[in-house]
């Protein structure tokens, strides 16, 4: 049974992110991924200037520069009539330059090659089943059809995400509040909106987002409440659930209809949720957990895809300040403790501010709000400020 300095569940930004990291550093890393990739995914695709640092590296660099939109130097807001733009703020380190937007379709699969070449070994498309701990190391047995495979490792990692509850993850209580939040995602070809700009969709029983990715599509994304979804679709009779969310959303934001005016879809509507934001445990029964899988912020901050890759460095400095890893099962521990400390510091704050842009962005009075940022739109540079989009964590 082959043994690994580290046995890591799931390949999405946070998990591959940790796998190269390991890997360049010396470890035997194993990274287990359930799904084939390329994959589409309902997801903001934006990644904030503070997290480049962990893309310009040799193994991905290349790839993610000549592929990613055109960088984003404002941030926006269409909501009724308003199409307002201000400055995002620029990261703490000039070096980093501007965010930039990929497809998840593409982005994980880069990431995944990237762990690839720096020396991890990769079980794609392969479940866990079982995970059982031992004295000083984990046992494993995954699967992929009929095949079973068991791999040993002195410490696991999971970055499986939070939209279910693995089968072998009985070691911490999980946050299972219901939501009534629903994500909703579409490429779009032929946009007029401005490359550069990022805007915050604000519309009755949700909010969303866009921006210009690769290929030169634009990425819309949504989060919209159940009850709301039941009433776009009893609206729009006959339209898929997307493409009625969709006419909800340019009813009430002009900025959306005018840029989607002579657009046209491409590939068609994903869904998922409920999204569950809030902070859980970042280690229990001797897991690291990073991405999704420690903790989530509302999507309205579009930072998911930053803190997914940022905690996997977080956790990955810890590790690699071991002085054994060899031995490393003994002191996991206190790993564990000094990285919960690092990720509250790092994420807490923008977690808590997600959740009050949230709720202001659904509040049903929040149209009242909307003389006060028209007289002064620097307020949306202040906000992309506190979501962490000007804070350089990653040297």
């Amino acid at each position: 049974m082959p043994m690994y300095d580290a046995l890591i569940i799931g390949a999405g930004p946070a998990g591959s992110t940790a796998a190269r990291l390991l890997a360049k550093a010396g470890w035997s890393v194993a990274l287990v991924e359930k799904s084939e990739f390329p994959r589409r995914k309902v997801c903001g695709e934006f990644i904030s200037a503070t997290s480049l640092p962990l893309l310009y590296d040799p193994h991905v660099r290349e790839s993610f520069l000549s592929e990613a939109g055109p960088e984003v130097r404002r941030v926006g807001l269409f909501a009724a009539d308003a199409m307002l733009t201000s400055a995002m703020p620029a990261a703490d380190a000039s070096r980093t330059g501007w965010g930039r937007a990929l497809g998840r379709d593409r982005l994980d699969l880069l990431l995944v090659q990237g762990a690839v070449a720096a020396g991890a070994e990769v079980f794609q498309p392969w479940k866990v089943v079982v995970l059982q701990r031992g004295p000083g190391e984990f046992t494993c047995t995954i699967a992929a059809g009929d095949t079973r495979q068991d791999l040993c490792a002195r410490i696991v990692i999971a970055a499986n995400g939070s939209w279910e509850k693995s089968s072998w993850e009985t070691t911490r209580p999980r946050n299972r509040a219901a939501s009534e939040l629903l994500g909703f995602k579409a490429h779009f070809s032929d946009s007029a909106l401005p490359s550069d700009v990022m805007p915050l969709l604000v519309f009755p029983g949700g909010y969303g987002g866009m921006v210009h990715t690769d290929g030169g599509r634009v990425s819309l994304s949504c989060c919209v409440r159940r009850d709301t979804l039941d009433a776009c679709r009893r609206a729009h009779r006959g339209l898929p659930a997307g493409d009625a969310v969709l006419q909800h959303i340019m009813h009430h934001c002009a900025g959306v209809a005018d840029a989607l005016l002579r657009a046209r879809i491409d590939g068609g509507w994903l869904s998922a949720g409920p999204i569950r934001p809030g902070i859980r445990p970042r280690y229990a029964g001797g897991i690291f957990f990073v991405g999704n899988s420690a903790g989530e912020a509302h999507p309205v901050i579009a930072e998911g895809i930053s803190m997914a890759m940022q905690s996997a460095w977080l956790l990955c400095q810890r590790l690699m300040a071991a002085e054994d890893r060899t031995a490393i099962s003994a002191s996991t521990s206190e790993i564990g403790r000094l990285y919960a400390k690092d990720w509250h510091r790092a994420f807490a704050g923008r977690i808590r501010a997600a959740a009050m842009f949230a709720h202001l962005a659904m509040w049903p009075s929040a149209a009242r709000a909307l003389p006060v940022v028209k007289r002064f739109p620097e307020i949306l540079t202040w906000g992309a400020r506190l979501s962490g989009k000007a804070t350089q964590l990653v040297p």
